[in-house]
């Protein structure tokens, strides 16, 4: 068992480590993995006694006059839900509805709740994804940490006719017509534990009640793939400024993604032929000048989530790859044909 000894006063440091620890634990071999099963047993007996609650009526829920599509994950960590969210907007949109998205604002530090996000909000204030999410969609966007609220405003005040929830499976409060669970096609359930032995947030058997399950990657069987679709590098200081990314590939770059899953980023640039450098950071970072400075005039690429808190401090060298996600017309048939039927808790064919 490796013994590392940990760094005081670098929260970068000791967020990293954390994340390699949990990759060990959950994905690897690490032996401390088997102490800590009965504490997993310990939270899925908590979620199962919390989801009867909601259940029973003994603890309340809303239920939005519009239909609500819940998009989630039954595992910790990054899988790709936001692309899809970007994708379901757009999709929505051009069958004539009026979505509005409804999120947790992680990361975000305003004092009151719900809060409008704008393209031009304060990333600090709403959190990085929402403003992501906002940009791309040009739907009304609520953060906060009871999506019930954030619902009801947007259908209030922005005449919202359907509402999308960004990862909010677990969040039981919300009632939901249809439920969409992402999984990370390469690292599918780890060891499929229970936190914090493993990484699931709820048992394995949750996806059986899920509407549809879309995988990043190559799917399963009854599952949807989704394929990730760069599109061209933006200048961070000049988003009217594009550049194929093959015009990347002559020289090395570096890579900086403080994600859930940096390595779908990094591979992402590799398959498209580029040499990079990869720096991840902990999901969420809050990047700081010191962290975009390599002492050399590499060019520096990055993802839209790192971009919202980078664009201040960015050097000129400093890139956005967006990215689009990719659905199956299969896919978008189920969709349609469960929000016609009213479903909820139908599974995949």
């Amino acid at each position: 068992m490796r013994v590392v000894a940990v760094p005081r006063n670098n929260p970068l440091m000791i967020g990293q480590m954390l994340g390699e620890l949990a990759n060990e634990l959950w994905y690897g071999r690490h032996p401390a993995a088997l102490g800590l099963i009965p504490f997993g047993q310990i939270f899925r007996a908590g979620v199962e006694v919390r989801r009867y609650a909601y259940r029973r009526g003994i603890l309340p829920v809303y239920r939005a006059p519009v239909p609500v599509i819940v998009v989630g994950n039954v595992t910790a960590g990054g899988t790709g839900k936001t692309p899809l969210v970007i994708w379901l907007a757009g999709y929505l949109k051009a069958l004539g509805y009026q979505p509005g998205i409804v999120a947790r604002g992680y990361g975000g530090n305003a004092r009151r709740w719900p809060q409008q996000v704008r393209p031009d909000s304060d990333p600090h204030a709403v959190g990085d994804e929402a403003i992501v999410i906002a940009r791309r969609t040009r739907c009304p966007v609520a953060v906060g940490p009871r999506r019930m609220a954030s619902a009801a405003a947007l259908i209030e005040h922005a005449g919202c006719d359907l509402i999308i929830s960004d990862d909010g499976l677990q969040h039981y409060a919300l009632a939901r017509d249809l439920e969409v669970a992402v999984i990370d096609g390469v690292r599918r359930f780890g060891n499929g534990r229970c936190l914090p032995a493993g990484p699931l947030r709820e048992p394995l058997s949750r996806l059986r009640e899920v509407d549809m399950v879309v995988t990043n990657g190559s799917a399963g069987r009854g599952e949807f793939s989704m394929k990730y679709v760069p599109t061209q590098a933006l200048s961070l200081l000049n988003r009217a400024r594009s550049v194929a990314l093959e015009d990347f590939v002559a020289t090395p770059v570096r890579a900086v993604a403080g994600i859930g899953n940096p390595q779908h980023f990094f591979a992402m640039l590799r398959s498209r032929g580029l040499r990079i450098h990869p720096h991840p950071f902990p999901d969420h970072h809050r990047f700081r000048i010191r962290d975009l400075e390599f002492g050399d005039d590499l060019p520096i690429l990055m993802t839209e989530k790192d971009a919202v808190k980078c664009e201040l401090l960015a050097p000129a060298n400093a890139w956005v790859v967006p990215i689009t996600a990719e659905m199956p017309e299969v896919f978008a048939t189920r969709l349609e044909t469960l929000l016609a039927r009213g479903a909820n808790g139908q599974t995949t064919t």
